[in-house]
């Protein structure tokens, strides 16, 4: 049920998707030093944090790597299909990040419009929202198959804002990544940044606000907190 007394700055909030609501991010780089483990090869975290926020692997290709490392030509096919099966299994079990659940209930009852962007593709987000129970809390979901530029570029969020009908300055954003937080701060949103245990080491700088996890600050509190923020700014 809304809560009908807030009448805020804050009309909305939207949210990244992997390494925030499902901690997905961990998960693949746990997929990948299993990979290498089965080489006799390690992946340092320092070199995969390259491609957080957005997998194209133009940063960092781990496969191109570890054939550098064995020297082999290895069988990229077999590889892969190893991993994404080793990846799925675990990936399609886990629940959402701690405070998520909690923060949707939380900004149902204050009444705000919820948005997600996600340079990932309209697939892998759905059907895991779907399998959450989520999905329907979202007034849009934009993924990155359907737009041209993904984070670091604004687009995701500055389309999410048009689909929701809030300008930037009555809605915050909350990421996990540096691509991410730039991604917002180039909407010229509010960010807060939730890191997860793959993030936690990045440079994280750009945000506006920085977070151990969604349940570190009861959702409300935080949504007034920035409003304070933010009324001050104007």
């Amino acid at each position: 049920m809304k809560n009908e007394d807030h009448i805020g700055v804050i009309q909305a909030v939207i949210f990244d998707f992997d390494g925030l609501i499902l901690d997905t991010e961990s998960t693949l780089f746990a997929a990948w030093q299993r990979t290498y483990a089965e080489f006799g090869a390690e992946l340092p975290l320092s070199l995969w944090t390259a491609n957080i926020g957005g997998y194209s692997y133009e940063a960092f290709h781990p496969m191109d790597h570890l054939e550098r490392l064995t020297g082999q030509t290895l069988d990229r096919d077999a590889i892969n299909q190893r991993r994404r099966e080793w990846y799925w299994s675990q990936v399609h079990v886990q629940e959402a990040m701690p405070g998520v659940r909690e923060a949707l209930d939380s900004a149902a009852k204050m009444g705000l419009k919820l948005g997600v962007a996600s340079s990932s593709d309209r697939k892998w987000v759905s059907g895991h929202l779907e399998r959450l129970g989520l999905m329907d809390r979202f007034k849009t979901v934009l993924c990155g198959d359907e737009v041209s530029h993904v984070k670091p570029d604004p687009e995701l969020y500055l389309t999410a804002l048009d689909i929701l009908g809030v300008p930037a300055s009555r809605c915050f954003a909350i990421e996990d990544s540096p691509k991410g937080v730039a991604a917002a701060r180039g909407a010229s949103l509010y960010c807060v940044a939730v890191p997860n245990p793959v993030t936690e080491t990045l440079d994280l700088g750009a945000c506006d606000r920085r977070l151990a996890s969604l349940d570190a600050i009861p959702f409300d509190r935080l949504v007034k907190e920035i409003e304070e923020t933010v009324t001050r700014a104007l």
